[in-house]
């Protein structure tokens, strides 16, 4: 499989209102750089930080010192910036294979509108450090932050320039026709591992099915399907006793059970792979800094009322439903890494320092898929501000006619994201060998500060 980047104008995009051109000379001297990121982390969040490093370190005629904002926002607030230059090159290149967010750690601060003080803290802090590129990783609310931050260096007249790179597993970064970006890397990896949890999943209910003949499998997914149908993955064929449940399926707990019990007395047994986001009714839900629901912080699971609801219900077959809940493992867990995605990654990253320096401010990078039968991306820019406006949904065009599994199409969407090899993670002592970064900071220059929403 050829995965290959180059840059291709879309005629739909204009630059952003902003004066890159006039001040480009100003950035042939080196400016230092700040990389974050925010939101929950993915399998291959490391290796488009990796991408960015790379290709910073590799200009150092434009880019001078390369800081991380630790934890995201919050540590550009606190002026916690880790010194990414010192750290040992070996470590760096680690980062390809490891997963999460452990090496300069995220977030879920929001920087809302009303929060003054915490703009003027940001300008406060860039300045003091010299900042002139600032790259953000993240999903939709990470790019409203990014295409903040590009106002404020319109606003303020500051000599930055942000870029933003997409991240998420739950691919609902830009819209429903995919013309802002295909996929975001994080969701192949993703979609990986429920291919292959879901296969061995299989195996155990089909040996149990005697005393266990319904397997509920609880996935990520608050309010789009996209985790959820890659199940499918696991058997496009359809050959399994697999039904899938995402938010968009619009079924009752009833028309759960019925669906059950059709299978069970089909097959005599079913794998019910389950959306969080499913409506199963009251969680005593927990919502985080961005009003999203905290599924894994709630009072009850989904899948716990789903199984509740089938055994009080009754199955149609000898024994009782049971299940598992797979929570952060999911976006994680390394084995598991697509190598498509692994590659996709660092592409993005490199592509937004080539975008800092070509095109200037207010734009993330992007991947796009190219026509035709065989699998290609290629890599290119859209505005922030287009970004963080936009919001997918999961085209209901993909979804069954009994809502309980997905069409052919998705599968020829999603299954060459999975890949087709497994990534190399690298041991010592039998154990996995992650990326370690020093603890060494940027000497602090501003005032202590506490971020503005803390108190609130």
């Amino acid at each position: 499989m050829k995965i290959r980047g180059h840059y291709k104008a879309n005629p739909l995009q204009s630059p952003p209102a902003n004066d890159f051109q006039n001040r480009k000379e100003k950035h042939n001297m080196a400016s230092n750089v700040i990389v974050a990121q925010s939101g929950g982390p993915s399998p291959v969040i490391n290796n488009s930080l990796r991408g960015v490093i790379d290709a910073c370190q590799a200009d150092q005629t434009t880019f001078g010192k390369i800081y991380g904002g630790w934890h995201g926002i919050e540590g550009i607030l606190k002026e916690e910036l880790l010194d990414i230059s010192a750290q040992d090159p070996e470590e760096i290149a680690l980062l390809e294979t490891t997963p999460a967010a452990g090496a300069i750690g995220t977030c879920r601060y929001k920087l809302k509108e009303n929060q003054t003080r915490d703009f003027n803290r940001v300008v406060e802090v860039l300045k003091a450090h010299d900042i002139g590129y600032f790259f953000y990783i993240g999903g939709n609310d990470s790019m409203d932050t990014a295409h903040k931050i590009s106002k404020i260096a319109r606003e303020q007249g500051l000599d930055l320039i942000a870029v933003g790179v997409p991240k998420t597993i739950d691919n609902d970064v830009g819209d429903s026709e995919f013309k802002i970006i295909d996929h975001t890397p994080g969701y192949g990896s993703v979609a990986r591992y429920w291919a292959c949890c879901i296969q061995n999943a299989n195996e155990e209910n089909a040996g149990s099915c005697p005393s266990d003949p319904v397997l509920v499998i609880q996935m990520m997914g608050r309010k789009i399907g996209f985790i959820t149908a890659a199940a499918r993955l696991a058997d496009p064929k359809r050959t399994m006793p697999l039904q899938i449940y995402m938010p968009e399926s619009g079924l009752t707990l009833e028309q759960l059970a019925d669906n059950v019990n059709d299978e069970l007395k089909r097959s005599g047994r079913c794998i019910v792979a389950l959306s969080e986001g499913f409506d199963a009714g009251d969680l005593g839900v927990v919502k985080d800094a961005f009003d999203h629901i905290a599924f894994g912080a709630s009072k009850m699971t989904a899948q716990q009322m789903v199984i509740n609801y089938l055994n009080t219900k009754g199955l149609a077959a000898r024994g009782a439903a049971h299940g598992q809940v797979s929570g952060c493992d999911q976006r994680y867990t390394s084995v598991f890494i697509s190598n498509v995605d692994s590659v996709e990654a660092y592409e993005v990253g490199k592509k937004s320092v080539e975008i800092a320096t070509r095109d200037g401010n207010g734009w993330m990078a992007t991947i796009l898929r190219e026509p035709g039968g065989k699998y290609r991306a290629r890599y290119d820019k859209v505005s922030l501000e287009q970004v963080a406006n936009s919001e997918r949904a999961f085209p209901i065009k993909w979804l069954s006619k009994n809502r309980i599994d997905v069409t052919d199409d998705f599968i020829h969407y999603a299954h060459p994201l999975i890949g087709t090899k497994w990534v190399r993670i690298p041991l010592k002592k039998g154990i996995q060998r992650f990326a370690r970064f020093q603890p060494i900071f940027a000497e602090k220059k501003c005032p202590a500060y506490v971020p503005e929403a803390y108190g609130k």
